[in-house]
């Protein structure tokens, strides 16, 4: 397997981090203190052509390969984890269902606008009492003439109140389980779509995650994503898809940790010697980098996999669960390197900290991403014979 990165590839991964350093990590802390959404470098990703990235040309998106998009989300992430969140639900959970699932009708009305940065994206799927447990939704559709109406609520909805455009997950009976569910395009600026105030968050805090109900939301015939009763199809492949974004977000976070107690190891001096001499730091600096890069392999496995149209479901889940715990235990590590300093909100390792806590949590919990793995294992062991 060919490990090196493309032309290409390398010209995204220079654009991306050249970005990143310029324009978003200047005000990264002021945007953790004041949880302001930043618009302005959503508006500037959009030129750049990084809200569309795997939209087709024919809409106005990049149409970049899957390796080169998942570069862009983890050199995000090694900046502000904030903004890379924002980017990667835009892409991987909106446009790319749209893209894989959607009309051409559908493509031409709301891709362009998603791939420019004129709107952005989001998914619902997760309701107060429907988390990991997908197929117990509780938020209905009923179809009345040409529309669709929806009635419900949805919970930890990124981007809800600067998003626009969502695909959204209801089910015409609960009673019918995962064959009841459907998806559809909504627009959150019509009646009967009620974004609440913003959740307040221990990490993340610049993007905004909402309550959002329904009461009535009409959604035109035309905005169905697929057919009837293909919503769960389409969520599970979405989510075997969006878990690549959150394995290349928890890597791009621990990065920067790692990067931020090289630093401090190479700078701050005890007992005459920089830190960094010590076996104690030094061993523990190893380690970070060991797990970093373990978990890039598992991810670039499955990314391999993705691009080959090959089925990847548990590559993915293996991926987003190491990623994630390995990037919440080097994080702590950086906290521990860095002493006092490291629990002081003037150390980026603070925000590091609690940015990496939720990475475990969302695109399915670490407790799913093991069931995920253990129903391939059980396949496995029934064909050993």
């Amino acid at each position: 397997m060919d490990f090196a990165l493309n032309e290409h590839q390398e010209m995204v991964r220079d654009m991306v981090r050249s970005f990143a350093e310029e324009k978003i990590r200047p005000t990264a802390s002021e945007r953790d203190r004041s949880g302001k959404f930043p618009q302005d470098v959503f508006n500037e990703m959009g030129e750049l052509g990084l809200l569309g990235m795997l939209v087709g040309a024919e809409y106005g998106g990049a149409e970049m390969d899957l390796l080169s998009y998942l570069i862009a989300v983890e050199e995000l992430a090694r900046v502000d984890a904030s903004v890379a969140v924002g980017m990667t639900v835009t892409n991987s959970v909106c446009c790319w269902p749209i893209m894989q699932f959607g009309s051409r009708e559908q493509k031409e009305e709301f891709l362009p606008k998603l791939a420019s940065g004129k709107a952005i994206g989001g998914f619902m799927l997760t309701e107060p009492q429907a988390g990991s447990d997908a197929g117990s939704l509780r938020t209905r559709y009923r179809a009345e003439g040409d529309e669709w109406v929806l009635d419900g609520s949805k919970a930890w909805i990124t981007n809800g109140g600067v998003g626009r455009y969502f695909v959204c997950l209801a089910t015409r009976d609960p009673g019918l389980g995962a064959k009841g569910i459907s998806a559809f395009i909504l627009d959150a600026e019509q009646e009967g779509v009620q974004v609440n105030r913003p959740e307040e968050k221990m990490g993340l805090r610049s993007s905004k995650t909402c309550m959002v109900s329904l009461d009535g939301a009409r959604v035109p015939g035309k905005h169905l994503l697929g057919a009837e009763g293909e919503g769960f199809r389409i969520a599970l492949q979405t989510l075997d898809h969006s878990r690549l974004g959150i394995a290349a977000q928890s890597i791009g976070i621990a990065t920067a940790a790692l990067e931020e107690s090289l630093r401090y190891a190479r700078d701050r001096h005890q007992f005459g010697r920089p830190i960094m001499d010590q076996q104690a730091v030094a061993f523990r600096l190893a380690d970070m980098d060991t797990r970093i890069e373990a978990a890039r392999g598992l991810l670039h496995r499955a990314i391999w996999m993705a691009e080959h149209e090959m089925r990847h479901t548990r590559e993915s889940a293996q991926a987003k669960v190491f990623a994630s715990e390995m990037c919440n235990e080097v994080v702590s590590a950086a906290v521990q390197i860095h002493g006092g300093y490291g629990y002081s909100s003037e150390y980026t390792v603070e925000r590091l900290y609690r940015d990496a806590r939720v990475t475990t949590i969302y695109e399915g919990t670490s407790e799913v991403q093991r069931m995920v793995i253990s129903r391939a294992l059980r396949q496995r062991a029934e064909a050993l014979g």
